[in-house]
């Protein structure tokens, strides 16, 4: 086992790898380090198989934390994650490295806390959810239908309002979780210092999300997903563009995020 100041590098045994719902699936894996010192928005590095195909470690999310276990959410969408699923079982041991990233930041004075996700852009935001029980909360989850809702029973032990929607109107709201953001700010109002907006979804989602808080004056975080080869920096992959205030023309998703301000970025760009 390596230390590199709170990131840790070892082979974490696979306590359970469950299926959710038909493409989505929950892994724990057992490293009290890991469980330990990770924090809501940060992210582990894992290489699904020893070996050189595939090459490359995955980047994800943190999405729970269980005594010694941390709990990853994923979607199956390609090689690594189908080997994830069909391959992996218990006891199995995968070359983790994490936790890595920079996660949200709760502001200090309390706020109503609005958590707007977007199919597996929900999971870091239930870790989050997590350690917001202290809060006014209000948990925003859209997917593209009911077959693909996924229930967060297994993962998150608070008790949190939770609002659905989905595109085709198969359970809860009719349209893109947006729509329940724009709900809520109609009905409660939304000012600088009564709302925090925490966000993690597809590109137009956040970038709809981004738009309406600026609008408003609203602080809000969002957690972006990029494509990573190392997960710290080096290999300038998973590189964004900053917005023309910022001090720097781009920003690397894995060591300067993946959490970033919402007006940090250049969402023309994005």
């Amino acid at each position: 086992m390596e230390y590199a100041g709170n990131m840790i590098e070892e082979h974490a045994e696979i306590a359970f790898n469950q299926r959710m719902n038909s493409n989505i699936w929950l892994m724990g894996l057992m490293s009290p380090g890991i469980a330990r010192e990770a924090r809501p928005g940060q992210f582990v590095m894992i290489r699904v198989r020893s070996g050189m195909d595939p090459l490359l470690r995955r980047p994800f999310s943190v999405c729970a934390v269980r005594d010694d276990l941390f709990l990853v959410l994923y979607r199956v969408i390609g090689q690594g994650t189908s080997i994830m699923a069909e391959e992996l079982r218990e006891r199995d041991r995968l070359p983790v490295l994490g936790p890595l990233g920079r996660g949200f930041e709760l502001p200090r004075e309390r706020k109503n806390i609005l958590l707007v996700g977007g199919g597996i852009g929900v999971a870091p935001l239930v870790f989050l959810a997590e350690t917001t029980k202290d809060r006014d909360l209000c948990f925003m989850m859209g997917f593209g239908s009911a077959s693909g809702i996924i229930t967060t029973e297994k993962v998150l032990s608070a008790s949190v309002p939770i609002a659905i929607s989905t595109d085709d109107g198969t359970a809860g709201h009719h349209g893109p979780v947006t729509d329940l953001l724009e709900q809520y700010v109609n009905q409660h109002g939304a000012q600088t210092g009564s709302v925090g907006v925490f966000a993690c979804g597809p590109k137009p989602m956040l970038k709809k999300v981004a738009a309406m808080t600026t609008s408003l004056r609203v602080p809000c975080q969002v957690s972006l997903e990029a494509s990573m080869a190392c997960g710290l920096g080096a290999c300038q992959g998973c590189a964004v563009k900053a917005a023309k205030e910022e001090e720097r023309s781009y920003y690397h998703v894995c060591r300067d995020g993946p959490v970033f301000q919402a007006q940090a970025i250049d969402w023309d760009g994005f």
